[in-house]
């Protein structure tokens, strides 16, 4: 499981963390049963605390990514791939809300708005293929 922290990003590191794991289990890079390292081998890995270690997971199992089986660690969830697609809509429609803002303030058209997003899709679409 490979995670990149920053301390200049301004998101928490516990956040990072969640979001991080949570693009792994959504791309098929960590699956079902997989187990995660210990809180304790992340945080010293990533030379942060294991409170925050410990929050990014707890957060996880809250959301249903992973679950704590206790004294043997925490394991990669089974997923149903539309509550997947769900919850990235929700993640989807919050940035939307965000660049709609931005694009009234800035009298960008919708249509400007439209090209924009297609074309940074596109640009990051083709870098998978």
């Amino acid at each position: 499981m490979n995670i990149l922290i920053s301390n200049l990003s301004g998101v928490p590191i516990y956040e990072q963390i969640e979001e991080q794991i949570k693009a792994q289990i959504m791309s098929g890079a960590l699956c079902a049963g997989d187990a995660l390292p210990s809180m304790r081998m992340l945080a010293k890995e990533l030379k942060i605390s294991v409170i925050t270690t410990k929050r990014a997971y707890e957060d996880l199992e809250r959301d249903g990514y992973i679950s704590n089986v206790q004294g043997k660690g925490c394991f990669v969830k089974a997923m149903n791939a539309e509550l997947i697609k769900e919850n990235m809509l929700f993640a989807i429609g919050e940035l939307f809300e965000s660049a709609a803002d931005k694009a009234i303030i800035g009298k960008i058209t919708l249509d400007e708005l439209c090209d924009t997003l297609k074309i940074i899709y596109e640009e990051k679409n083709n870098g998978r293929n």
